[in-house]
């Protein structure tokens, strides 16, 4: 890191913490050369990737939008803030993990649906009968029949 008085580049960090929002560290460093004191801040580069429509379309990721979908399915359900944000933390892990630039609507979708239906049956239904476009009963029946099947076998035994 230079320093911004002297532009010398060897410097020593004097004290790291993160801050208040937790997404980056700010570092107080000393320069070897000058000893004049300064701080830096680091974070994360998050590479941007974009999301591939059901049309075709190519549009960027926002978490915005993934929230509130993963919000309606979960209305006046015993569902906290800090639960919908662990789920869509636990969502955006997975795919900045993957390091693809392009990821279909159909894979958040799932993921979404893989989270939603540990979390909550009620809001996993509710997401479902959107994402999977539930035309008529039969469709409908056959998700919740997923739903229930591994339950049924758990109370046989």
């Amino acid at each position: 890191m230079k320093c911004m008085y002297c532009g010398c580049e060897d410097s020593k960090v004097i004290d790291s913490r993160s801050t208040d929002d937790g997404k980056s560290i700010r570092r107080r460093r000393e320069c070897i050369k000058c000893g004049k004191r300064f701080t830096t801040f680091e974070t994360v580069e998050v590479i941007p990737f974009l999301v591939i429509k059901r049309d075709g379309t190519r549009q960027l990721y926002d978490r915005t939008k993934l929230k509130n979908g993963i919000l309606r399915s979960c209305e006046k359900r015993p569902i906290s803030m800090a639960q919908i944000d662990a789920v869509v933390d636990s969502i955006e892990k997975n795919l900045f993990n993957s390091l693809e630039q392009e990821v279909t609507s159909q894979k958040i979708g799932d993921l979404v649906m893989e989270e939603l239906k540990v979390l909550d049956e009620v809001a996993y239904i509710r997401f479902a009968a959107v994402y999977r476009q539930f035309k008529d009963s039969a469709t409908f029946f056959e998700e919740m029949q997923k739903i229930f099947a591994p339950t049924s076998n758990k109370r046989k035994k």
